[in-house]
């Protein structure tokens, strides 16, 4: 028998070929990343002659939050997905909610070395795929940056002042980047509240993906994340487009709204809508609100 094709990245591939892979494609774990707080085994699946590296976030394998009593991160981290699929901006890796080797759990497209090869190996360690920066110097894939002084520089945004050890400091900052100010506009509009430099990942065609979205969508304001650059900024006019188009979507009775009701609750699905509304409303990227640390921690 031949061996499977094996898929390339997204965007190199049709979503809905990967989603179908991923749905019902024969799971076979090859690892697990050791150090992230809840089970992420790297997996291959395979269906139909095709064949791709995916992580398998089993339910049985998460760690329960007291702030988030209602399902599950997996169910979130497909709510997600959905979300920035329908944005058109393709921010998150294809993700599907399947019965796997362990149970129910979240099944994502690998992005970064896995892809022509396998996928990162057993025990890998840390889930982050970016790599910390403790110094001076770029991080995250050249998206983040540690600089001296209190000026970002041509090219990037200011974020805060970091200990870097020894008595110093350095000013954290970000690119100013279109992709990462449209995943800073997913982040507010599915209230992320865990974005890290290693949840960043470019990819080899030149795009941009976003992972762990598990802690998302709290009726509450629960946003934190590094990308604070254009906090109180205009939103682009294509954010604006894109997020008029959204709350359409999001109307009783349409697609994503009847799907995003099987994932959330209706209390935070009547908070996404007043997110984006409040976005379109103030035409401004949102601001860190002083009830809750802005910045994760570890913030890579």
């Amino acid at each position: 028998m031949p061996a499977p094709e094996r898929l390339p990245a997204p965007g190199v591939s049709a979503t809905g070929e990967l989603e179908e892979l991923l749905a019902r494609g024969e799971l076979t774990v090859v690892g697990r990343i050791r150090e992230a707080s809840n089970a992420v085994l790297l997996c291959t699946v395979a269906f139909g002659g095709l064949s791709a590296d995916c992580v398998y976030k089993p339910v049985k394998g998460e760690r329960p939050l007291w702030d988030f009593p209602d399902g599950n991160l997996a169910q979130r981290e497909v709510a997600a997905y959905l979300v920035s699929e329908a944005t058109g901006w393709g921010l998150v890796p294809p993700t599907v909610l399947r019965d796997g080797p362990y149970g129910e759990g979240m099944v994502q497209l690998w992005i970064g070395p896995g892809e022509s090869g396998e996928p990162g190996g057993e025990d890998t360690g840390d889930e982050d795929t970016g790599d910390e920066d403790t110094g001076d110097g770029e991080s995250g894939g050249g998206l983040l940056a540690l600089v001296e002084g209190e000026e970002a520089g041509e090219g990037w945004k200011p974020v805060a002042l970091a200990d870097v050890g020894e008595g110093r400091t350095a000013l954290l900052v970000h690119a100013d980047d279109p992709r990462l100010r449209r995943l800073a506009v997913l982040d507010a509009v599915i209230n992320n509240g865990d974005r890290k430099g290693g949840h960043l990942l470019p990819a080899p065609d030149g795009r941009l993906y976003g992972i762990d979205h598990g802690v998302t969508f709290h009726r509450e304001d629960k946003l934190r994340t590094l990308l604070w650059g254009w906090a109180g900024e205009p939103l682009t006019e294509e954010a604006r487009e894109v997020l008029t188009a959204l709350a359409a979507r999001l109307a009783d009775g349409e697609p994503l709204a009847t799907r995003l009701a099987e994932l959330i609750t209706p209390v935070e699905l009547a908070a996404v809508r007043a997110r984006v509304a409040d976005l379109l409303r103030t035409g401004v990227h949102p601001q860190p609100s002083g009830q809750w640390p802005a910045i994760p921690w570890p913030p890579v």
